[in-house]
């Protein structure tokens, strides 16, 4: 269900009584949209946590991919402000109801999945394919490293999956995200986007079914 955080952020909300965890999604660059409805709903369903996506862009009316928006969507990535954005995930997790939350990102969610291993209220992190440091293009005022934020966190509670061929995440980087001390899955051959968005041209099905057994399952633990 449609519902808005006290910043007047947009989230899409899918609760189960009675969950042992919650779960927030930070979504890519495009925004939330239906394919971040029914990853919640089918993530609700599948590990019985509530599952909270939310608005990177609020109040912003952008264009999206059908449209040539991402450099519109570069240029308002350099005016987001790192505790805006974090702050809203943290208050998405008060709307889980639990007091075990993690939090998930993809592409440019999964480098605010990273940078959320800053902040104490989420026990488990997992970016997928989530930039290890903000690219040139999309750095501002307000941006902090991702690499920075892990730092400390360790690879129980950190996890990256990565594509080996992905220009997003270059190797010296994914070094550096283990350096450290994150976990990180590499698949051979996987470009950026490999596993959450099915019409992607990059989409790797039987890679991406192993990707989720893995992040969910470190995500239960």
């Amino acid at each position: 269900m449609h519902e808005t955080l006290p910043s007047g952020t947009p989230v899409m909300v899918e609760r189960v009584e009675g969950a042992a965890r919650g779960l927030v999604i930070v979504p890519d660059i495009w925004g939330l949209r239906d394919l971040y409805a029914q990853m919640c709903s089918d993530l609700a369903d599948r590990t019985g946590w509530s599952v909270v996506a939310i608005e990177p862009f609020p109040g912003q009316d952008l264009p999206g991919a059908d449209d040539g928006g991402f450099e519109a969507r570069s240029v308002a990535l350099r005016e987001i402000q790192d505790d805006r954005l974090l702050g809203d995930a943290v208050a998405a997790a008060g709307l889980t109801g639990c007091d075990r939350v993690a939090i998930i990102g993809f592409c440019m969610g999964g480098m605010y999945a990273l940078k959320a291993a800053a902040e104490d209220r989420f026990d488990r992190v997992a970016a997928f394919y989530g930039m290890i440091r903000v690219p040139d293009a999309w750095s501002g005022p307000g941006q902090g490293q991702p690499l920075d934020a892990v730092v400390g966190r360790g690879d129980t509670e950190v996890l990256a999956i990565i594509g080996e061929v992905d220009g997003w995440t270059p190797p010296e980087d994914v070094e550096a995200l283990r350096g450290a001390g994150a976990r990180v899955v590499t698949y051979a051959g996987a470009d950026h986007g490999f596993v959450h968005d099915p019409s992607r041209p990059a989409h790797r099905p039987d890679d991406a079914a192993d990707a989720w057994e893995r992040v969910l399952g470190f995500l239960d633990a």
